[in-house]
């Protein structure tokens, strides 16, 4: 028999409100050399747009709270990891809103320093340091969830720093889940990673792990909007593609 969900009344809903969320998310945002202003900006406004989209937010609203807590970081190479919205609550458009409005703010800062702090340890790509950061924010949370998310993107494998599999490993063993959006198109990726290897082939073997752990693929940083606001539909939602999606 098929368990039915609980979905609390508004009223229990409000009072659990700064208590418990529907899940805890970390958006892991590479701003390594290989990203562009224009490429940066195209990210910061695929996460914007996604938030505040009607469709997630009734993702979120059908959740047993009816709310989720969100904080973005943005990584590159092995000394480069920043908070760049600290833990926000998101249960409506109004919340969405302010929290895009901040990241818009945080993002115009991020480029110079990342280049700044590049040669030896600014902007190539670590991602291992950008999850073991990302698992770090969960301990700073002011709420609980059952369900615990870093959603890695990027458009490169890890090419400084220790390997991702350890930092992927120590997340899933404090029962975080890892999805990850991997951006194809960058020309050195079948170079260093062999003919025909694709970037979301080495993020399902390389990267992602939990439960229900999953990969997105953008074609391009010009599918990167849809991709990501698909990828948290099905995040929020807690259901997974059954296979990378393009």
């Amino acid at each position: 028999m098929r368990r039915r969900r609980l979905i609390l009344p508004r009223s229990l809903r409000a009072a659990a409100t700064y208590d418990r969320a529907d899940l805890l998310l970390v958006l892991a945002i590479d701003v390594s050399y290989s990203i562009s202003p224009e490429d940066g900006r195209l990210q910061m406004d695929g996460y914007r747009a996604a938030l505040q989209d009607a469709r997630v937010l009734d993702a979120i609203g059908a959740g047993i709270y009816g709310a989720i807590g969100v904080a973005a970081v943005a990584w590159a190479g092995i000394g480069f990891q920043r908070v760049m919205v600290p833990w926000t609550w998101v249960t409506e458009r109004s919340d969405a809103e302010a929290w895009g409005a901040e990241l818009a703010s945080a993002w115009s800062r991020i480029p110079a320093e990342a280049a700044a702090e590049a040669f030896p340890n600014g902007q190539a790509t670590c991602i291992s340091g950008g999850i073991d950061f990302a698992r770090v924010l969960f301990e700073a949370s002011p709420w609980e969830s059952w369900r615990r998310v870093i959603d890695v993107s990027g458009d490169g494998p890890n090419n400084e720093g220790p390997p991702p599999e350890p930092a992927r490993d120590r997340a899933v063993e404090q029962g975080i889940t890892i999805n990850g959006l991997a951006i194809e198109g960058d020309v050195d990726v079948p170079l260093i990673l062999g003919p025909g290897a694709t970037l979301a082939g080495y993020y399902r073997d390389s990267v992602i792990g939990g439960r229900g752990a999953f990969v997105v693929a953008a074609q391009s940083m010009h599918d990167f909007g849809d991709a990501i606001r698909r990828k948290l539909m099905l995040e929020i939602a807690g259901r997974m593609p059954g296979a990378t999606a393009g």
